[in-house]
């Protein structure tokens, strides 16, 4: 049943990130072609900067999943099989620590209890805890940076349920997790 949630969740990420690089495409074409006209739109930078790092995460999170992340498995292929799976297991552990210390900063940095103690007035938020995350706007798109900063505890819960779907998931001799 984790494993399945992991899947929906993995694939749900995917599609997003699918979307934001056609995104990112059509803003960076939009970008030449109104810097080629000198009609440059200054806002166009920005978001394609914020879908990348959208589309990064999101892609970097279901990499975990589907394990197509980044592994260097030199000293993991000369391995018994028992001790490889160990080893495999630890990264897992590994990966589940990270994502779990992501979400506690993201805790800490978001401070959504805080929030609503003060009755989502973010100004009263600010008095009580000088932090200005809800109020510091883009430099270009004039929106609040938290709803783009939102991507870090997606990711970390993201991360977290592949994790722990990993470490859940049964191990067969003889066969390779990803």
């Amino acid at each position: 049943m984790l494993h399945k949630v992991s899947h929906g969740w993995a694939r749900l990420e995917m599609a997003v990130a699918a979307i934001l690089a056609v995104a990112i495409t059509c803003l960076v074409l939009l970008n030449v072609v109104t810097r080629a006209m000198s009609a440059s739109i200054f806002w166009v930078d920005e978001a394609a900067i914020m879908a990348m790092t959208w589309m990064t995460f999101l892609a970097a999170s279901a990499a975990v999943h589907f394990g197509h992340s980044v592994s260097v498995t030199l000293f993991t292929d000369m391995l018994p099989s028992g001790a490889a799976h160990a080893a495999r297991r630890a990264v897992d552990v590994i990966v589940l620590t990270f994502a779990a210390l992501m979400l506690w900063f993201c805790w800490r940095w978001f401070l959504p209890l805080d929030l609503l103690r003060a009755g989502l007035d973010t100004t009263a938020f600010q008095g009580e805890t000088f932090n200005f995350i809800y109020a510091e706007p883009t430099l270009t798109l004039g929106i609040r940076k938290f709803w783009l900063w939102l991507i870090m505890p997606i990711f970390a819960l993201g991360l977290t349920l592949h994790a722990i779907a990993n470490i859940a998931r049964p191990w067969t001799p003889g066969r390779v997790l990803p």
